[in-house]
């Protein structure tokens, strides 16, 4: 038995949900269009460029969630899954996953983006270990904050390691499972690196160490 970890956006996804929920606030008109929009797509590009300030793009992401109730919040992201997500799922990425559980292994998502989107769609999965950034709660409420270090770049690496602390589990015979170069750090710590769909850089990578590249899309 070994520890399956995958990344969620455009890997388990065809898309990606931080950014989509970005949108969707626009769509809704939960945040301004005009500005939203823009930054929104500017700090995604900077992260599909290995540039995004990860600090800066949080206190941009969260600001939303301290701005309304949680029962709102809550009420909002549900239709979020049912009516933009749930057309990005992938029946070969639940057939990856059904296989690693099949085999006995311990399944882990692990991704940049917060907890908050991301918590629902592993559970469609039927994935139990979530490692995400973390919107910091106080009271019933969130604060626009952090909760620790983002889970992003080597934060990933540092985050599993401390979680891997608290499990029986070890990255002997471990996989990762991901469509992004910034997810490098964590992939050479792995005994199994998988690149998944992956972007220019990735895919260089990947060639270059001799990984294995999958495609989950139709």
């Amino acid at each position: 038995m070994s520890l399956a970890i995958f990344d969620l956006d455009n890997t388990l996804i065809s898309n990606d949900s931080d950014y989509l929920w970005g949108q969707f606030l626009v769509d809704q008109g939960i945040v301004n269009k005009v500005f939203y929009e823009d930054m929104n797509a500017k700090f995604y590009v900077d992260y599909q460029q290995g540039c995004l300030d990860i600090d800066k793009f949080l206190q941009f992401s969260l600001r939303p969630l301290s701005q309304h109730p949680v029962t709102q919040l809550f009420a909002w992201r549900q239709q979020f899954i049912d009516e933009v997500i749930q057309p990005f799922l992938l029946d070969k990425a639940q057939a990856l996953v059904n296989k690693h559980r099949q085999q006995g292994d311990t399944l882990l998502v692990i991704t940049a983006t917060n907890r908050f989107i991301t918590e629902p769609i592993v559970n469609l999965y039927g994935i139990k270990h979530l490692l995400a950034t973390t919107p910091e709660l106080k009271n019933g409420a969130y604060t626009g904050k952090v909760e620790g270090i983002p889970c992003f770049q080597s934060g990933k690496v540092t985050l599993l390691e401390q979680w891997l602390k608290t499990s029986s589990e070890t990255l002997v015979d471990s996989y990762f499972y991901s469509d992004s170069h910034n997810d490098l750090p964590l992939l050479k710590q792995v005994d199994h690196p998988v690149a998944v769909d992956p972007d220019e850089k990735l895919q260089a990578a990947a060639v270059e160490s001799n990984w294995p590249i999958i495609s989950l899309r139709d």
